[in-house]
């Protein structure tokens, strides 16, 4: 599979939209689905492919493709390798895209999150190594 983000569209073939059977037909049977509640009155699916070290989490009233998290080495945006990268370079990587808007907060459970909120992209990193990236549409 091709792990190349496109900011707001998806990964590789996997787009945002698409329903749980689309990413069946891509993807095959998930290691793992679990659903859990938002606490909106409104259930979350998510699927868990490990070995494509991805978890894709599907909303709505017709559970449709909304957000990815990775940890995949082979992740590739704006065509480098992000696993590569520390979060000085990540931050030079999204500022040279024109992607400026930072929040950066260290998670109760001790990541640093730095997210790019103009792109819908969270980067987490544990002494300076990224952890895994979470973006949505």
């Amino acid at each position: 599979m091709d792990f190349t983000i496109e900011l707001k569209k998806g990964i590789g073939n996997l787009m945002f939209g698409m329903t749980v059977e689309n990413v069946k037909q891509v993807l095959g049977e998930p290691t793992e689905m679990e659903t859990i509640d938002n606490g909106m009155e409104e259930e979350t699916l998510v699927l868990h492919y490990d070995d494509q070290n991805l978890t894709l989490f599907f909303e709505g009233e017709t559970k449709l493709l909304n957000c990815i998290d990775t940890d995949n080495e082979d992740t590739v945006l704006f065509g480098q390798k992000i696993y590569t990268l520390t979060e000085k370079e990540i931050a030079q990587l999204m500022i040279a895209n024109n992607y400026f808007a930072e929040d950066i907060e260290t998670e109760s459970w001790g990541e640093r999150r730095v997210t790019f909120i103009e792109g819908n992209i969270d980067f987490f990193f544990e002494n300076d190594e990224l952890m895994s990236v979470v973006f949505g549409k």
